[in-house]
C-alpha cells in the first residue's frame, strides 16, 4: 500500500475533526509539499457532498487539485485523470449518482466513498509518477 493510500485511512479513520473526501485526497499530497493541514482543511472545506451540491464527487476533484499542486494542469492531462476513473464509474463522476447507484446495489455510503478516495490517490500517484512528478 502506497503512504498516500495509508495516510489516507488513517484520515477516513478520524471521526473528529471530519476530513472529507475531498481533504482526503489532498492532504496526503499536500503534506509532501509542505502545505499545513489547516491550510488543506479551509480549501477543501466545501469538497465533501460531491461540493456540498451533489455534483462532481469531492474525491475525484480533490484529485484534480494534487495534479495542479505538482504542476500538472494540461487539459490533457486532467482529461486523462477523468477517463482514467470513469473506466471504473461510466455512469458519472457526480457525487449524487455515485450514491444512488451505490445505495442500488446495496452498498453503504461511508465505504463507497473510501473507496473512491484511495482509487482517486492511486490514480494520482500512478500520473504523477507517469509524469516524473514522484520519483519514489
Amino acid at each position: 500500500m502506497s503512504r498516500y493510500i495509508a495516510r489516507a485511512k488513517e484520515l477516513r479513520a478520524i471521526v473528529t475533526p471530519h476530513y472529507n473526501c475531498g481533504q482526503s485526497v489532498i492532504l496526503p499530497f499536500a503534506e509532501k509539499l509542505g502545505y499545513t493541514e489547516e491550510t488543506v482543511m479551509r480549501f477543501a472545506a466545501n469538497f465533501g457532498g460531491g461540493m456540498k451540491s451533489g455534483r462532481l464527487c469531492g474525491a475525484v476533484a480533490g484529485g484534480a487539485v494534487v495534479l495542479g499542486l505538482f504542476g500538472l494542469e494540461d487539459r490533457a492531462i486532467v482529461e486523462d485523470y477523468y477517463a482514467r476513473l470513469q473506466q471504473n464509474h461510466p455512469e458519472s463522476l457526480d457525487c449524487a449518482p455515485l450514491l444512488a447507484l451505490n445505495e442500488q446495489r446495496g452498498g453503504v455510503k461511508k465505504p463507497h466513498c473510501d473507496a473512491l478516495v484511495y482509487e482517486c490517490i492511486a490514480v494520482c500517484e500512478e500520473m504523477l509518477r507517469e509524469h516524473g512528478k514522484l520519483p519514489e
